[in-house]
């Protein structure tokens, strides 16, 4: 990806970055409301199988060709994997045994573990020692939350946000695989055809542990499925893709910080949780962790503006 420099973001750019915060904190919420009726694999086939349509409708509208090599489709099937199959389900398993809240907030390091892991296997993404720190920071705000005990005793949750964890790891591969693999393909081509892979690898896996979807669920349960993939997938792309070329990657990274505040608040307000003063305090040491990574806080501090760019 070719550098392009970028130090502020317009208005709106900053109203779609919020939205896309807004969107994908919703995930966490629907996610929590759906484990009331449907068990987490069945949760992420939804999730990417009703976008499916939605995304495919808005390609066929801006008249966008796909793709028909089955080295690309084979692509469209590890990237369905790394981002969507893998992450989604640990995340909703996740959920099962820790509040939604708490699951956004471990999530939140997916940004510094995609930069070291970006650092190990990409040559133009050099390892820094920034990254480094960031990444060590949130480790320790995960270890803050998790606490000593971790280390001493098996705890349901404990393990929850490990998988929550696994779940950041695979986010950060599957942008290098994206990188190596895709980066010839129009983005919201890549998103649809990621869509499609991870929904032909979960079909089979939910109808082996889970058995058929039902679709016997009440209407909230129901919102909850197609309001995560319309609004926190299939909207969420084009958000994303959007903010991506109007503002660049370093701006749109700052999503990764705004989507704990919408996901506690809708934890809050509308689940009765509750965020313990760990949580909180963990938050701000990977907040602090982001902000070593990114970079422009501490240069700006210094008096010296850093120029942004995507491969910061």
């Amino acid at each position: 990806m070719t550098p392009t420099p970028m130090t502020s973001m317009d208005l709106k750019a900053t109203g779609m970055l919020v939205l896309l915060a807004a969107v994908w904190g919703g995930s966490f919420f629907f996610g929590e409301i759906a484990l009331s009726e449907v068990p987490p694999l069945t949760i992420t086939l939804h999730r990417v199988f009703w976008a499916v349509p939605i995304l495919a409708v808005i390609v066929w509208m801006k008249g966008l060709s796909i793709p028909r090599s089955m080295k690309t489709w084979a692509a469209y099937l590890v990237m369905g994997a790394l981002n969507n199959v893998i992450p989604f389900s640990l995340i909703f398993w996740g959920q099962t045994q820790i509040d939604s809240g708490l699951a956004s907030i471990l999530n939140a390091t997916t940004a510094m573990f995609a930069a070291v892991v970006a650092g190990v296997l990409l040559k133009d993404e050099p390892l820094t020692t920034k990254k480094v720190t960031g990444a060590a920071l949130g480790i320790a705000g995960v270890a803050f939350i998790m606490g000593p005990n971790a280390l001493t005793e098996f705890n349901p949750s404990n393990l929850a946000q490990l998988a929550i964890l696994g779940a950041t790891l695979s986010y950060a591969f599957a942008g290098v695989w994206g990188r190596i693999a895709l980066s010839g393909q129009p983005p919201l081509v890549n998103a649809l055809g990621m869509l499609v892979g991870s929904t032909l690898l979960m079909i089979p896996v939910v109808i082996f542990v889970d058995g058929a979807p039902s679709v016997a669920l009440s209407s909230g349960t129901w919102a909850a499925l197609l309001g995560m993939a319309a609004l926190s997938t299939a909207l969420a792309y084009i958000l994303y893709f959007a903010i991506l070329a109007r503002a660049g990657a370093a701006n749109l990274l700052l999503v990764t910080l705004l989507i704990p505040p919408f996901a506690i608040a809708l934890g809050v307000t509308f689940l009765g949780e509750q965020m313990a003063a760990e949580a909180w305090i963990g938050f701000g040491i990977i907040a602090l962790g982001f902000a070593v990574t990114d970079g422009r806080l501490f240069s700006n501090l210094r008096g010296r503006p850093k120029q942004a760019t995507d491969n910061d």
